[in-house]
């Protein structure tokens, strides 16, 4: 909006013709602005919108600036219509019509009602008056004030409705989206914390969608210039909901993969069991074939993981996927770690017959080279083979025995050393 210049003696004939011509282009522009601000899809939203909050006071305090303008403008445009009148009588204005024209142009030549100076105006000049004499140049600056407060007030809330409902309505949409994907995999209300944190995020968006409609300007941040809505907590609930989305997709993997899972779980536990029967027949085996003390005991398929995998074969059924997920988890490990014992469990178990069957492979390599060295007649050699070879191929065996007899006829053959020729043994 314009501004309008300071008094001063009487005017000129020219003088008064500028001021016309230059009040007149301020009218204009007053005008359209005012009747922008009237058309204005904010003021007409805080015209009709049941308010709360901040916005419910600045809208009051704005409702009667805008009021105030009008009565203001209308006063002004009298009064310029009533100079342009003075001056419209004669071609030269005489001095007395001069000294009006000064008077309404530059002068107290408004008249407006104290009734259309808003409360807020009012305190700064005390007590209201009936009546109030102002220059153009005041009351347009008085009706500038206004204008830019009210202007100020209902962009931001425009700007407000414009960036945050819908976009709530959308993040709505999408929680109502995950809900229902939630409920499909049993992520409910009571049954899984993120069935909880679903339903708080869609009652936080209610209330938040109506706090912005109602006191839009509690989420305007003047600073810095120009100023912008605050989304902080419409981004909070984005990002809350992406954790929910992730935990539900989690289950929902789960769901899809459940099978595979339990498949290779009810095969880890059967070859685990197959195992440690193994590792039982084996004990039994190595107790009647070797001389020993120190085998170890080997324990029973383990009761407690199979009555986890049945749990976790009830919740499949009953596609209860969100108590499934860290079942399983857990249970595929320790699956793993049975599977581990188990076979720790055979190799120990088997460990001595794994033993006597090194030391008959050792015989067997070291008289097949007394073979090749021409040895196998030797009385010492025999005698040292038969010894070690009864202790092995008897039952129970006794290994520390076997070996001691194993390492005498390694050190025979070792002792002999090189092959004897016919002519050593003294034939033609």
């Amino acid at each position: 909006m314009a501004s309008a210049g300071p008094s001063g003696p009487v005017m000129s004939r020219e003088d008064v013709d500028r001021a016309l011509a230059r009040l007149g282009t301020e009218h204009e522009a007053i005008e359209s602005s005012l009747l922008a601000l009237q058309d204005h899809s904010g003021r007409r939203l805080l015209e009709g919108a049941e308010l709360t909050g901040v916005t419910k006071e600045r809208w009051q305090t704005t409702d009667a600036a805008v009021s105030a303008l009008w009565t203001h403008f209308e006063a002004y445009t009298d009064a310029l219509n009533t100079a342009r009148e003075l001056r419209a009588r004669r071609r030269w204005p005489t001095q007395t019509e001069l000294a009006r024209l000064t008077e309404l142009l530059r002068g107290d030549g408004v008249t407006v009602t104290g009734a259309a100076v808003p409360d807020a105006a009012r305190s700064l000049t005390g007590p209201a008056r009936l009546t109030e004499r102002l220059s153009l140049a005041e009351v347009l600056r008085r009706m500038n004030a206004w204008y830019d407060s009210a202007m100020e007030t209902v962009a931001a809330a425009d700007s407000v409705w414009s960036a945050l409902p819908a976009r709530i309505d959308l993040l709505a949409a999408e929680t109502q989206r995950v809900r229902s994907l939630a409920h499909s995999v049993g992520v409910r209300p009571g049954a899984h914390p993120s069935g909880d944190d679903l339903e708080d995020l869609l009652a936080e968006l209610t209330a938040l969608r109506a706090q912005a409609v109602s006191d839009p300007l509690a989420f305007w941040r003047a600073e810095p210039a120009p100023g912008r809505p605050d989304t902080s907590r419409y981004e909070a609930a984005g990002r809350r909901l992406e954790d929910i989305r992730r935990e539900v997709e989690a289950v929902l993997h789960v769901r899809d993969d459940a099978e595979h899972r339990l498949g290779r779980l009810r095969d880890v536990l059967s070859r685990a069991d197959r195992t440690l029967a193994e590792a039982r027949a084996a004990r039994v085996e190595v107790l009647s074939k070797i001389l020993a003390s120190d085998v170890p005991a080997v324990s029973g398929p383990s009761s407690a993981l199979h009555e986890q995998l049945a749990a976790a074969e009830e919740f499949a059924r009953s596609a209860q996927w969100h108590r499934l997920s860290p079942l399983l988890d857990g249970l595929e490990e320790q699956a793993d770690e049975e599977l581990l014992r188990a076979r720790d469990s055979l190799t120990a178990v088997t460990a001595p017959l794994a033993v006597r069957a090194e030391l008959r492979g050792r015989l067997d390599a070291y008289r097949a080279k007394v073979a090749r060295l021409g040895m196998a007649e030797d009385p010492v050699l025999i005698e040292r083979y038969d010894q070690a070879r009864r202790l092995l191929w008897s039952a129970p065996c006794d290994l520390a025995a076997a070996e001691r007899t194993v390492r005498r006829y390694q050190q025979a053959v070792a002792e002999i050393g090189t092959p004897r020729t016919p002519a050593d043994r003294g034939e033609p």
